[in-house]
């Protein structure tokens, strides 16, 4: 019996572990260094990083309440993109975390720095620290380090209501701030305000987006979250607006009160600010006596929220980043040393040693703003990934996958985040361009040399995709094979067509509309100079007129279904035809087409307009001739399912007709097993399904246009699938069924479905995903 987790963190719990997370280097170190490239603009800057956080915020919130036990962003890309993309998911997210450890560290030592530089006041309190000599920060932030490795290392164990209480008095503390000092902001400060021009800003942005990286850790305890489909997002949005405003109304506050020079060559801007404003302050304190020193008071306790929220950020760091690659090895894509559970400590010891080694040598070896500027990158990285996920999970349609909230403006929103993702990385220095770049690749790489052949699965969420996708398709091609309604077909020919070809479209046509009933509409459609008014050419009856008439009226009398004619003159066919058949209602357009190079779908072509703009689903036929018909092949392109009107026709084809059906896909020599039971299940389900006996034929293939044509010779009419050929995929990668219908001299009848797939522009990238 599985145990479930008591779902009893409510929107206010959610709230403060968000913000608890993102509080720390971002405010009480970065705004310093970003005034130094945005200027007073660093506002602006702060802003504009927690919009691009959005689009991952909505992702994760989104991918929580659907999987609420995955467990946070590596298991979501994972999942949704495969084990190549997760691999370098969870590197980047490794060496992000490690970043920004490692940040709070550095800074935090400048704050205890800053104690040391402190005057002594004469109190009746000692004060610690006054007249010790000052260390290097480095060799205190080396020092700390080590501290917290060591507290990794034997397990000490953080609570929930620590953190919580921490995140209420940093929040009383910050509040107070701005609050005591707002009313001093000077309006002189803020003059030139765009001087450093929107470079400047961006570079700023990049530099501070490392503020808001904790702001989806809270999706890894989603499945404790109480109405997860209300509480998550609202409480990712609620702590990411809430952060965001607390850190502009602060950045507002240092920007008015401290010297921009002085700001800029800081990097603890918090304690410098509250001794500016604060620093001559007395008042007389019951017990202190008369002439207590309040700023200096404020100042420490300024401090000390810094350290509090910086070495709990570090802490969390080394605890947080150690487990990556700890869920990596488990997951065979990393190296099984990491695997190893300390037996005494029951930690995992090899992961946290090398993650306080990467962050030692961060913290002995690079300056802050290189720090924040590369863990920026990595984490903008896994938020394109994120959005990536995102994009994979909705474009597969699966079942299984109903989560409580849905993302608003999708896919627009995570489009949005990728590219204003991949924007900022480019506008970052060559250091962290070459770092995201360099990360990916070594990703890749890392999965293809070591990983890939050490997982004998394809991984959970591959296989579930695929098998949940099959049952799908299984059950809308029930529902399409149970439909009674009538159908009728529209068959647009131009004057050039032959008897012949004309003759082979209606032998295609008869059989769907004698298994459901309905008719057959033969319309020729002459184009006509737009010189020429319409009403003169229709009203001329031309030889040719006559002889299309009459022969199409040879043509179908030995049909059982009843079949119009007619004839249609216009300026424009594809407009004409489009406007017939939503006119009349038709359900299927079946027409001629011609073999196109890829070079030629540049610029768009007739067919391809037809099938975006035609109010019902679209049939062409290539090699059209009047054939004696024993099997009918059907083969699919990326992905083994079948659309569920190309099992229709197929199976009304194959019906009348007498003739039987071949179910094909071309898979490669190492296809794992999963792939290959996969298909199998699913065309035992079509066999169920069809009224005319089914073989099922999977094709482990080098070549898969030749093995494939091979395998069709035996066939007397070939279906395949098809797409318009202006959307970017399909002029990248050529489609395997054009491929295919250039290569056979069969009659090949390619399906577009109006009905299915609407929409799903990367549907072929992400079928290569999953199935190649």
């Amino acid at each position: 019996m599985t145990k479930d987790l008591e779902r009893d963190l409510g929107l206010f719990a959610v709230i403060a572990i968000s913000m608890g997370a993102m509080i720390g280097s971002g405010i009480f170190i970065l705004p310093g260094i970003a005034m130094a490239e945005a200027g007073p603009a660093v506002i602006v800057a702060f802003v504009i990083a927690a919009i691009l956080v959005v689009p991952a915020a909505l992702s994760i919130a989104e991918l929580g309440t659907a999987m609420p036990e995955a467990g946070g962003d590596y298991v979501f890309i994972e999942r949704g993109l495969g084990p190549s993309f997760g691999t370098i998911a969870g590197l980047g997210t490794w060496l992000m975390l490690m970043l920004k450890g490692s940040l709070a560290l550095y800074g935090g030592m400048f704050y205890i720095n800053f104690i040391y530089q402190l005057p002594t006041w004469d109190l009746a309190v000692p004060v610690i620290g006054a007249t010790l000599p000052i260390p290097g920060v480095r060799a205190l932030g080396i020092t700390f380090a080590l501290i917290l490795i060591a507290v990794n290392l034997v397990g000490v164990k953080q609570t929930g209501g620590l953190q919580l209480v921490m995140v209420i008095v940093m929040l009383i503390i910050l509040s107070g701030f701005v609050a005591g000092s707002i009313v001093q902001v000077e309006g002189a400060n803020f003059e030139g305000f765009f001087d450093d021009g929107i470079d400047g800003i961006l570079t700023a942005t990049a530099l501070v987006l490392v503020s808001y990286a904790g702001v989806t850790k809270v999706a890894a305890v989603a499945e404790e979250i109480e109405n997860p489909g209300r509480n998550l997002p609202l409480g990712l949005l609620g702590s990411l607006t809430a952060t965001s405003f607390l850190y502009a109304l602060i950045v507002f506050v240092l920007v008015g009160v401290m010297d921009g020079d002085q700001l800029a060559d800081t990097e603890e801007p918090m304690a410098e600010a509250t001794q500016i404003l604060f620093g001559g302050m007395t008042a007389s304190v019951p017990g202190l006596g008369s002439g207590v020193p309040i700023g200096f008071l404020a100042v420490i306790t300024i401090i000390l929220a810094a350290l509090l929220a910086l070495v709990s950020t570090a802490n969390a760091g080394i605890l947080t980043a150690s487990r990556y690659p700890l869920a990596l090895s488990r997951d065979d894509l990393f190296l099984k040393k990491f695997e190893y559970i300390h037996p005494r400590f029951n930690t995992p010891s090899v992961a946290i040693l090398t993650t306080g080694a990467v962050i030692v040598f961060i913290v002995a070896t690079q300056e802050v703003d290189e720090i924040a500027k590369m863990a920026g990158a990595f984490q903008i990285l896994v938020y394109i990934l994120v959005c990536g996920a995102l994009i994979a999970f909705r474009e597969r349609d699966l079942e299984w996958y109903d989560p409580d909230f849905f993302t608003p403006g999708y896919p627009w929103v995570q489009l949005f985040g990728i590219v204003s993702g991949v924007f900022i990385i480019s506008q970052m220095e060559i250091r962290e361009i070459a770092g995201s770049i360099g990360i990916v690749i070594v990703g890749f790489l890392w999965f293809k040399l070591y990983a890939q052949k050490r997982i004998e699965r394809e991984g959970v969420a591959k296989g579930l995709a695929r098998r949940e996708t099959g049952r799908q398709f299984v059950r809308d091609t029930e529902e399409q094979l149970e439909r009674t309604d009538q159908f009728e077909v529209l068959i647009p020919i131009r004057q050039d067509v032959t008897r012949e070809q004309e003759d082979a479209l209606i032998q295609m046509a008869a059989p769907i509309v004698q298994r459901r009933g309905g008719r057959i509409r033969v319309v020729r459609f002459d184009e006509v100079p737009d010189q020429v008014p319409l009403d003169t050419a229709a009203a001329e009856l031309s030889e040719a007129d006559v002889e299309f008439e009459e022969r199409t009226d040879e043509l179908v009398r030995y049909l059982e279904v009843p079949v119009e004619v007619g004839e249609i003159v216009s300026h424009d066919t594809r407009h004409a035809v489009v406007n017939f058949a939503e006119r009349t209602g038709s359900d299927l357009v079946l027409a001629r087409q011609e073999a196109t190079s890829r070079l030629g779908t540049l610029f768009g072509r007739d067919t391809d307009w037809i099938m975006d703009h035609a109010p019902c689903d679209v049939v062409f036929v290539q090699h059209e001739q009047r054939v004696d018909v024993d099997e009918i092949a059907v083969v699919t392109d990326r992905s083994p399912f079948n659309d569920p009107l190309k099992v229709e026709l197929a199976d009304a084809m194959a019906d009348v007709l007498g003739a039987r059906l071949r179910f094909l896909f071309a898979v490669s020599e190492d296809a794992p097993e999963e792939l290959i039971g996969t298909i199998e299940e699913y065309h035992d389900e079509l066999d169920d399904l069809c009224t005319v006996p089914v073989e099922s034929t999977i094709v482990r293939a080098d070549d898969e246009v030749d093995d494939l044509s091979r395998e069709l010779e035996s066939s007397d009419i070939v279906m395949l699938s098809t797409v318009t050929h202006r959307r970017l995929p399909d002029l990248v990668v050529e489609q395997r069924s054009d491929r295919i219908a250039a290569a056979i001299e069969q009659p090949v009848l390619l399906v577009h479905s109006k009905k299915t797939r609407r929409g799903s522009f990367l549907r072929p990238i992400l079928e290569r995903v999953l199935f190649d």
